[in-house]
């Protein structure tokens, strides 16, 4: 459904990326922001159900910085690899190739952002500093707490697993207890990346739950 493609963001820097446009007029745009596992099957797969919807869904490489055109799958050593991009993130320069997406597609009408991971940290922190976002989910963003002192600027919602081992409890009710603005789910037995079919932590129920939950979010605050 998709394809490959270019963007440039602020600093001139030149990344990759992938696109989704659905077969009919587009009711607005989205921003997909990845995991550590680059744009990789599951990311462009999200775009193209996005697409499905009606919206015109980009994701920006944000790992190209470092090693361009990388994607990985979810192994035990794939991951160890793809941790190493997240040792000491750049999160100014992963917010400036996110507004270069945003940038992108503007003109298609209101442009909304949601990531997973990684993604999930990135599009919270994007709807508090950057311009021209209209609405914002993070899933599992294990940063998020450390950016909830931060307003969104946006209508923004964020899901977690229960028993995400990487995101305790304690950090999504910091965030709740900061953040009463922001609409937060809690998934019951989820785990980390429980919306991803093709990682072990997957939970169909959750992410059945999780997903119309996300497109009526976006139903209600992305229109033209």
């Amino acid at each position: 459904m998709g394809h490959d493609i270019k963007l440039t963001a602020s600093d001139h820097f030149q990344l990759g990326g992938y696109r989704a446009d659905p077969a009919t007029t587009p009711k607005a745009a989205m921003v997909v922001i990845q995991e550590i596992f680059g744009v990789n099957h599951h990311i462009r797969a999200v775009c193209d159900r996005l697409a499905e919807e009606g919206y015109v869904a980009i994701a920006p490489a944000i790992f190209d910085r470092v090693e361009r055109n990388f994607q990985s799958g979810y192994s035990p050593d794939e991951i160890a690899v793809a941790r190493k991009f997240v040792a000491n993130p750049d999160w100014a320069a992963m917010l400036r190739d996110t507004q270069a997406a945003i940038d992108a597609v503007k003109d298609v009408g209101p442009v909304g952002i949601i990531g997973f991971c990684l993604g999930g940290s990135i599009a919270y922190a994007a709807a508090t500093k950057l311009s021209g976002l209209s609405v914002a989910i993070g899933y599992y963003g294990g940063a998020v707490v450390r950016f909830a002192d931060d307003k969104p600027k946006v209508p923004t919602q964020l899901h977690f697993g229960e028993k995400d081992a990487g995101i305790p409890l304690s950090d999504v009710e910091t965030i709740r207890a900061k953040r009463p603005d922001v609409e937060i789910h809690i998934y019951p037995g989820a785990q980390h990346g429980f919306h991803c079919d093709e990682r072990p932590s997957y939970d169909k129920t959750s992410a059945e739950i999780a997903w119309p939950r996300s497109i009526g979010f976006l139903a209600k605050h992305l229109k033209k």
